[in-house]
């Protein structure tokens, strides 16, 4: 473990476990107008929310399966849907507005982790996890490509890249610039540029994400510095801004994904197999509409 990584996780060892029980946690995203985390329970068909103060309550039964989950510049929650192969919209009103379930007049195939860029657009991965047994309903799967695509403001998915085997987590560099997509059959992160609003095409190999134990690259999110978290064999794993491996946050159970919330959003909130876990960093995780 580099200094540097110990700058970030003064304490490795101060894991905390919030809650148990469920069958495979994932999709956490922290709700900073009301102080609360959301996250899914993908098999049990369940939505969770917990707080510091209220702690676990039951947020959406029949989610469709739901997986990733982020929140806009309106504090909108914005959720990948397995069963229904849908991107959604909740609105005031408790209701849900699909914003993507087709591309190319064909049904995407289980859209899986989505990130809002500075400018509203929304972006997603698609690969085929939501048609397989347990986290989703098994179907044929409708796209001949294992996509990463953009809902632009005027409602039209566009495709980004089709250069992935299983597409999954995908993060943006705290300016922008750069766009992040692991692979997790390939065990490696890509990156892409941005200019102009749209991420460049072809991206190029960012980092390898190996180590001992279960798990492999599936959520991932930056920090105010611009390294790169990403979930992998045995936990957490740490990348600076060049690729280089900085540090691994030892997890006891699989991670599927985390997100950073709490007043100063510092506590990084981790959604590993059965439990959700928290740890505080003393670095800020990047949100760009998180002040």
């Amino acid at each position: 473990m580099s200094n540097v990584f110990e700058e970030l996780v003064a304490s490795p060892n101060a894991l905390e476990k919030l809650v148990s029980g469920f069958e495979f946690t994932e999709g956490p995203a922290w709700n900073a107008a009301l102080g609360y985390l959301v996250f899914s329970d993908i098999p049990n068909d369940m939505m969770w929310r917990w707080s510091p103060d209220a702690g676990l309550v039951r947020y959406r039964q029949a989610s469709n399966k739901a997986n990733g989950n982020f929140y806009d510049g309106d504090h909108r929650l914005i959720t990948c849907e397995h069963a229904t192969s849908r991107v959604v919209r909740e609105l005031q009103d408790g209701g849900l507005e699909v914003l993507a379930d087709h591309f190319e007049n064909l049904e995407l195939n289980s859209p899986n982790d989505v990130v809002v860029d500075r400018d509203g657009a929304i972006y997603f991965t698609d690969p085929t996890y939501g048609r397989q047994d347990y986290v989703g309903v098994p179907r044929p799967v409708p796209q001949p490509r294992r996509g990463v695509y953009r809902i632009a403001s005027s409602g039209e998915v566009e495709l980004v890249s089709d250069a992935f085997v299983q597409p999954n987590g995908l993060c943006f560099s705290p300016d922008g610039s750069r766009l992040y997509v692991n692979d997790t059959e390939r065990m490696n992160i890509s990156v892409f540029s941005v200019a102009d609003g749209r991420p460049s095409a072809p991206g190029r190999v960012f980092a390898d994400v190996s180590g001992e134990g279960e798990g492999g690259p599936d959520g991932m999110k930056v920090d105010e510095f611009g390294n790169v978290w990403c979930t992998g064999p045995g936990g957490l794993h740490v990348f600076d801004a060049t690729g280089q491996h900085i540090g691994h946050l030892p997890v006891p159970e699989v991670v599927g994904n985390f997100a950073w919330g709490g007043a100063e959003m510092r506590s990084l909130f981790i959604c590993a197999s059965s439990s959700l876990y928290r740890i505080e960093t003393t670095v800020r995780g990047h949100h760009p509409f998180i002040d």
